[in-house]
């Protein structure tokens, strides 16, 4: 087996006085496509920030390609939540992907080259939108920007994609085809996916772990009842019929 290009290891986080992440353990692997569910404030943004480096663990370390380095974080591409974009500053999306390649100019002054532009070039191919590349990404629908963010998480030739809830505010169209680009992209990089949609994860993760402080791995991309709820602390039915369903939870009813 391939060694890891993330590890968690005992990682711990207390923000405000309480515990977030308890003892957390994951290991990513080249040919990953792993998911993380559970309920919010259960940890799943918080883990991504301590691997990306944004937050450091009060306890327990992250290894990128086996090193501690800070500087191994430029190997992650990362796509965050979709509302924490800004969508209104005057920009193209040429200029946008552009940006992601900031982190990996050592040289003083700080310029893009010749492989800055190359690379993003082959972003805007690679995510189809070519010919989106001089609008305005105010000027984008949803599907387009949705598909811009990822293509600049992709300029800076990532070994890992972390993405956080990236279908939340997307409708039914473009979330299948957000999936079809991810199905895609796999063959070149670990993928990491935050997300509450569940039901669409059997087709496409190869493992899923639930978190809810703890993190409850399953080294399959099977969403069992249980798994859930050890991480929702509520019991839950799970329907399946050869094709994945939605899980909802079990509460008793007032008469």
């Amino acid at each position: 087996m391939s060694a890891p290009v993330i590890e968690v290891d005992d990682v711990w986080v207390r923000l405000r006085g309480q515990t977030v992440l308890e003892g957390v353990n994951l290991d990513i692997y080249p040919d990953d496509f792993y998911a993380i569910i559970g309920p919010n404030g259960g940890g799943k943004t918080t883990l991504l920030r301590v691997i990306l480096g944004l937050l450091a663990p009060c306890r327990g370390e992250v290894r990128i390609l086996g090193s501690t380095d800070a500087a191994m974080r430029k190997f992650l591409g990362y796509v965050p939540q979709f509302r924490t974009f800004d969508f209104q500053y005057p920009i193209t999306v040429r200029e946008m992907i552009l940006s992601g390649r900031l982190g990996h100019i050592t040289r003083r002054p700080r310029r893009y080259d010749e492989k800055d532009h190359a690379r993003t070039e082959e972003a805007l191919e690679t995510m189809q939108i070519t010919d989106l590349a001089d609008r305005q990404v105010q000027d984008l629908s949803g599907g387009e920007q949705q598909r811009a963010i990822i293509a600049r998480a992709l300029v800076g030739d990532p070994k890992v994609l972390l993405l956080d809830e990236p279908t939340v505010y997307v409708d039914a169209p473009t979330e299948a085809q957000f999936y079809e680009i991810l199905d895609r992209l796999r063959d070149q990089m670990a993928i990491v996916l935050v997300t509450h949609d569940i039901g669409v994860l059997p087709g496409h993760v190869t493992r899923v772990a639930c978190l809810n402080r703890r993190l409850y791995t399953h080294d399959t991309a099977e969403i069992t009842a249980d798994m859930l709820e050890a991480a929702y602390h509520c019991p839950v039915d799970l329907i399946a019929h050869g094709v994945p369903h939605r899980v909802f939870p079990e509460h008793s009813r007032e008469e």
